[in-house]
């Protein structure tokens, strides 16, 4: 048995060499003809089989495989340039599939959980631990990346070549973007756009406070109902809940490939250089990050959790991964739930009902990366803040990270409400754009860890 394991893991190993040859082989070819299709099909379909056989080389866990998939995109990326974009669409697949799910999993695992509570005082009680939860730890995200930000004082050593480089490079991107704030609605607006109009119109765009407005009020409604038939509607959408997460498993089995495609993406366009020019705010945001998720959510686990620490993180890799790559708390939320559910034992009523919750208004990364942003632009400008601005940039993060959606690069509009309530030139976020993806995809994961943590917090206290 011994000899025909052994023979079958050299003829793997001569499949994978052959497999890895004729994938770099049709990858120079497409170099000196990058607008021919044949080459194109070929070279995409050469990278998903020699990935296919490196997934599948040995017998790896989900995670693992996506975890070498972000390895592998990243080399990739370095160092096939443009060329690996071919491979983008299926990262493209992925998302798509992913957000495919997210709309009938949070109405109907939120209006579940709701329902399922069966006592409006008890909805009551977790509702309101759940928003304080998410306030304080929103804060305190903000203090930390602004006490950070103060003692590195990122910003002050750049030459002023490099500014004027940077502020040419990305002056027009940050025109559309400052510019696309001019028709942000005010705070009334806001908070009257919870309601939807159309409950399926709100479906339909996406817009998930709308969608989670609609499916507590159906669940709080549903709580009235005769027995008999609010049962026939919880099973209902207790089995629209269980397609969805059947549909999660299918579609994780694509996640190493999608993992692979959009980090090598990332790396291809943007590189590396743009980070090493901007490394001490990179580096004081990623610090600041670090501190919240390890410290402050791993004290949460520890001290205000049924499960160790130890547990919680190795639980949710795979939705640390996900959020890494799509750069979307909303995207990744199938698998954060599941995540909860099935690795952390987090009862599903909590789970269906806090984490939708967190990845619309919970942006602890976010809330860091504004922070931290205001104080950088602010020194380039040599503009010195006082404790009332820094009071103020704590105020307003709180109230534009809750604000904020879960979706990539939103971060940015938002970043302009911080940045002019203290005054701060706007112009000064092209300065920040070079490294804001790579900067997106690290805060995603801290707002789904903060998501996490939260729902193992009310799980104990309930």
């Amino acid at each position: 048995m011994t000899f025909y394991n052994n023979l079958n893991k050299i003829f793997k190993t001569f499949l994978l060499l052959f497999s890895f040859s004729l994938t770099f082989y049709f990858m120079n070819l497409l170099k000196e003809n990058p607008e021919n299709i044949f080459f194109q099909i070929l070279t995409f379909v050469l990278i998903f089989i020699t990935l296919f056989q490196i997934f599948n080389f040995t017998d790896l866990k989900i995670y693992t495989r996506i975890f070498l998939g972000l390895g592998l995109g990243i080399i990739a990326g370095i160092f096939s340039g443009d060329i690996i974009t071919v491979f983008y669409p299926v990262g493209k697949v992925f998302i798509r599939l992913i957000k495919m799910i997210v709309v009938p999993l949070v109405f109907a695992s939120l209006l579940v959980g709701t329902a399922g509570l069966n006592d409006i005082k008890k909805l009551g009680r977790i509702g309101l631990k759940t928003l304080s939860f998410y306030i304080v730890s929103t804060a305190l995200a903000i203090t930390i990346g602004l006490t950070i930000a103060n003692i590195v004082n990122p910003g002050d050593s750049i030459p002023e070549d490099i500014k004027s480089a940077l502020n040419s490079s990305y002056e027009q991107t940050a025109r559309e973007k400052v510019s696309n704030t001019n028709d942000y609605p005010s705070t009334i607006d806001m908070l009257l756009d919870i309601i939807p109009e159309n409950p399926a119109r709100a479906m339909a765009d996406g817009r998930m406070l709308q969608i989670i407005f609609f499916a507590l009020m159906s669940g709080i409604a549903l709580t009235y109902v005769q027995d008999n038939r609010r049962d026939a509607v919880l099973q209902f959408f207790a089995g629209v809940t269980d397609v969805t997460i059947a549909l999660v498993h299918m579609i994780m089995k694509l996640a190493p490939y999608g993992v692979f495609a959009l980090i090598a993406f990332v790396m291809a366009r943007y590189g590396s250089e743009i980070i090493l020019t901007l490394f001490s705010y990179f580096l004081t945001t990623i610090i600041a990050l670090i501190i919240h998720a390890l410290i402050f959510n791993s004290m949460i686990i520890q001290f205000f959790s049924n499960i160790s620490v130890k547990e919680f993180w190795v639980g949710i890799i795979p939705a640390l991964l996900v959020a890494f790559t799509t750069s979307s708390s909303s995207a990744t939320l199938p698998v954060t739930m599941e995540c909860a559910e099935k690795n952390l034992n987090i009862k599903p009523e909590i789970a269906s009902f806090v984490l939708p919750l967190g990845s619309t208004i919970n942006m602890d990364g976010t809330a860091i990366f504004q922070g931290v942003s205001a104080i950088f632009i602010a020194n380039v400008y040599s503009m010195d803040l006082t404790m009332i601005d820094q009071l103020t940039i704590i105020l307003t993060a709180t109230l534009a990270s809750i604000g904020t959606a879960g979706a990539p690069q939103v971060g940015i509009i938002m970043l302009t409400l911080v940045l002019e309530s203290i005054g701060i030139p706007l112009e000064g976020i092209a300065l920040i754009l070079g490294v804001e993806r790579f900067l997106d995809m690290s805060r995603t994961m801290v707002n789904v860890t903060s998501d996490l943590s939260c729902s193992a917090f009310i799980s104990k206290l309930e």
